[in-house]
């Protein structure tokens, strides 16, 4: 199956501190390579469909780092939209529904994340996120986003994490009003239906938010 990526690079990250004061977070360097670098290798390595980059912050720096590369920019230059108003607003350049989504905020160890997700991906699905478990992520200080039952189904609780990788269908977008949003309305509406799934990643995962992570980061690729 090949789907289409929206890659989440238009945020401030604020919680990187002076590191982006002069650069948005995913051209932050980590084992002398930027960010989204590490989730576009993935994506390309998994070979997915069209390719579309929300910018925001320093939206220009992010677009001169991916010139000469088949990628299409989602605009959001005039006014943040969120996780959820950044990918509503990225629809029509995705073209197609289901869509992959990834954060661009990560490092990975082990097999091809995406991959991994699309061969986890059943028609009955509306939304599948691939989580980890809390002893596989490194660098991350949430307490836990969701547990999974024993048929797939996801339900808030301080278990697995949330990796920023996801599949789903994008009709519940068009459910909601609002222009800025978070993905958790969408992901909200999607659960109270039933149509909310989780699979775990069967790897390790690091979570680059704060400049502490990244010698985590890198000593975890190095492993």
């Amino acid at each position: 199956m090949t789907l289409p990526i929206l890659f989440f690079a238009a945020g401030r990250g604020t919680r990187m501190g002076p590191l982006t004061k002069d650069r948005p977070k995913p051209l932050i360097n980590v084992a002398g390579k930027a960010l989204i670098d590490y989730a576009l290798d993935i994506a390309n390595a998994a070979g997915v469909g069209r390719k579309v980059v929300n910018v925001h912050y320093h939206g220009e720096m992010i677009r001169q780092h991916l010139a000469g590369q088949d990628i299409t920019f989602s605009d959001e230059s005039a006014q943040l939209l969120e996780t959820g108003g950044g990918l509503k607003k990225a629809l029509p350049l995705l073209e197609t529904s289901p869509v992959l989504t990834m954060n661009t905020d990560a490092v990975w160890q082990g097999p091809n994340s995406i991959t991994q997700i699309l061969n986890a991906w059943r028609p009955e699905m509306e939304a599948l996120m691939l989580l980890v478990e809390k002893k596989d992520v490194v660098g991350h200080l949430g307490k836990g986003d969701f547990k999974i039952d024993s048929n797939g189904r996801l339900k808030r609780a301080p278990e697995d994490i949330y990796t920023g990788l996801q599949i789903i269908r994008t009709d519940v977008l068009g459910e909601i009003t609002d222009t800025a949003f978070s993905m958790n309305a969408a992901w909200d509406r999607i659960a109270a239906r039933g149509g909310l799934f989780g699979t775990r990643f069967v790897g390790k995962w690091c979570d680059v938010g704060q400049p502490e992570s990244i010698p985590l980061a890198e000593d975890m690729l190095h492993v």
